[in-house]
């Protein structure tokens, strides 16, 4: 007897441009992230990007990082 294939979901990240220039940056961006809580990320000091995990939406993402006072873009889901 033959079973279906299964399929799976593929949750899409959304990533974020932070003007980050230091390892004092990526310790903002990280001391907000972890504030707003239920959020899993990844820093990317060299490429200044920002990739967040969280069940909250796109726009409280960008609110959070906002509040680093860096220039925050949305560039897309990874």
């Amino acid at each position: 007897m033959a079973t279906a294939p299964t399929t799976s979901t593929v949750l899409l990240k959304p990533e974020f441009s932070v003007d980050m220039t230091c390892e004092g940056c990526s310790n903002v961006v990280n001391l907000e992230l972890n504030k707003v809580g239920g959020a899993d990320f990844d820093i990317d000091l060299l490429n200044k990007k920002v990739c967040i995990n969280s069940e909250h939406s796109v726009n409280t993402q960008l609110d959070t990082l906002d509040k680093t006072g860096k220039a925050v873009s949305y560039l897309a889901p990874k």
